[in-house]
């Protein structure tokens, strides 16, 4: 059964993946895209939390929570050369 917070959950999902796609676009780095990406799906995480929590979604919420954190401080990382 989709619970209109899986229907949420699903479009942040999208608008996430379509304003990854803008950043690559328009500041033609991966990084950035992949961490408005993956602020998107944390909020998508949450949602899912909202309505049914069970332990596979708080592993998914707490796994991309983790990616993130990684992603990040790799943005913030100093660059060679």
């Amino acid at each position: 059964m989709t619970t209109a917070l899986d229907l949420a959950a699903l479009a942040t999902t999208a608008f996430g993946l379509v304003a990854a796609a803008v950043v690559l676009a328009a500041a033609g780095r991966l990084l950035p895209a992949v961490a408005v990406l993956l602020d998107f799906l944390t909020a998508a995480g949450l949602l899912r939390l909202a309505g049914d929590p069970s332990w596979s979604t708080i592993a998914a919420a707490a796994a991309v929570i983790a990616v993130r954190r990684l992603a990040v401080a790799g943005l913030r990382a100093p660059r060679p050369g």
